[in-house]
């Protein structure tokens, strides 16, 4: 008799420690998080959140939270500006720390995102994926990820795709914990927050030319 793949233990023990780790990373960071609030209430004003609708697991819409990071302004239709008009240098030091991220912790408690998997993106972008793409949505999103600690915004997203996809199909709890290390030594370096000309990174429209 065949053996079962060990994969179908993987969900719940991640899941366990997803709790576990964002539960104590909750209370270890909240006075950080009490700081950072209280920063961008001064700086960038109310609300201090940033709240979306992002599409989970399968696909299925979820409110993310994270810090906000840049400030309001629009053009004369009401319009908001580009993120490179909105991101102020404060709101680029959130970035680059990946202190903008903390509020996704209670996300991942709640159990709309895990520590580890895809990050989720648009609502809009669900139609534009091709089948294989649209795989990454096979797993929870992540806080982190294995496109992140390969080169985050600065890689083209036909390259991000592929290593979205890649972890889905190699997901482990060992790669789960070498992703969070290497995520900590890229906030340490802040590397590859930006893609190129860009003040985050280039809309997705598709793959049709």
């Amino acid at each position: 008799m065949a053996s079962k793949p060990k994969v179908r233990s993987l969900p719940a023990a991640k899941r366990l420690f997803d709790i576990l780790a964002s539960a104590f990373g909750l209370l270890l960071l909240s006075p950080i998080i009490v700081i950072v609030a209280w920063l961008i209430r001064r700086k960038l004003g109310s609300p201090v959140l940033f709240r979306q609708v992002r599409p989970g697991l399968h696909g299925k819409p979820f409110e993310m939270i994270k810090f906000r990071t840049m400030r309001d302004a629009v053009d004369a239709h009401r319009n908001p500006l580009p993120d490179s008009e909105r991101m102020t240098p404060f709101g680029s030091f959130l970035r680059s720390t990946s202190l903008d991220e903390l509020p996704e912790l209670w996300n991942v408690l709640k159990g709309d995102m895990s520590l580890v998997g895809p990050r989720p993106l648009l609502m809009e972008y669900l139609p534009l994926y091709s089948p294989e793409q649209y795989r990454r949505h096979e797993v929870r999103p992540g806080v982190t990820g294995w496109a992140q600690v390969n080169g985050r915004n600065a890689l083209s997203w036909e390259d991000k795709f592929w290593l979205d996809v890649w972890y889905v199909d190699n997901r482990s709890f060992w790669l789960d914990l070498k992703v969070i290390f290497m995520t900590i030594k890229k906030v340490v370096v802040r590397d590859g927050i930006s893609g190129e000309g860009e003040a985050t990174m280039s809309k997705f429209t598709g793959n049709r030319p």
